[in-house]
Parts: structure tokens; C-alpha cells; sequence
């Protein structure tokens, strides 16, 4: 089973969002085999916590005209690390230190990337894929 199309479709919409804010290493990974509670995880990192922080407000706003809004938040007070489950995605947005320490790509490297679109990949203009 892969992730669905519409849970694709909210992490390249979320990944655009976090990239206009100049997010980096924006990468999505399609944990459905692994998972049975969401599709795709969306990661992002911001150099500074009030950067996490502004990230973080704008996936919000853009999967919210999306439709969907977050069933859970964890993180928000501290901008260190922040997660944002959508049900269908989970979003984490990580202080670039945090994203370094606690490689959530390493952890999960057995996972498919979910390619993004150039424009939803962050400020460094990452690859989209989890190397």
C-alpha cells in the first residue's frame, strides 16, 4: 500500500507553505507501510526558533483553506520541534539543530520519498529525497 493521493496532495501543499517561508531540507516520506495511523511524513527545518515557529503558522493556514486542520500540535511553546498531525500527514518542523540530532530521515530511511515539486523543497533548494 502507498501513501494516497490525497494525503500527496496535502504534503506538497504543506511543503509549499514552509517553503516560502525558506524552510530547508523539506522532504516528504511515505511512511504508510511502516504506519497505520498517517500516509506521509513532512519534515522541514528552520534555522531559529521564531523561523519554526512562522513555518509551523503557515502549514497550518495553508492546510487549513486546504480543508484539513491539525488533530494534534506538539511542540509549538518551545519552536524547537513541532508536530503537526493531520491525520493523512504529519508534519515536523525542526530547529536545523534538532533536525541534525535527531535524523528523522536516518530512522525512517527504509520509506519511499514522496517527490516534491522544485517549488515546495525549501530555501537550500533541496533535492526532496531523503539522503
Amino acid at each position: 500500500m502507498t501513501a494516497t493521493d490525497r494525503a500527496v496532495e496535502l504534503a506538497i501543499t504543506a511543503a509549499r507553505a514552509a517553503s516560502d517561508l525558506k524552510a530547508d531540507e523539506i522532504i516528504a516520506l511515505d511512511v504508510s507501510e511502516q504506519l497505520v495511523l498517517t500516509d506521509v511524513f513532512l519534515i522541514a527545518s528552520g534555522t531559529n526558533e521564531r523561523q519554526v515557529s512562522a513555518i509551523v503558522d503557515a502549514v497550518e493556514e495553508a492546510l487549513h483553506r486546504a480543508g484539513v486542520k491539525a488533530i494534534r500540535r506538539e511542540g509549538k511553546s518551545e519552536g524547537r520541534w513541532v508536530l503537526l498531525d493531520f491525520g493523512d500527514i504529519v508534519v515536523h518542523v525542526q530547529h536545523a539543530e534538532d533536525r541534525v540530532y535527531y535524523a528523522l530521515e536516518r530512522l525512517w530511511k527504509d520509506c519511499p520519498v514522496v517527490e516534491l515539486p522544485a517549488d515546495a523543497r525549501g530555501g537550500d533548494g533541496g533535492t526532496g529525497t531523503a539522503e
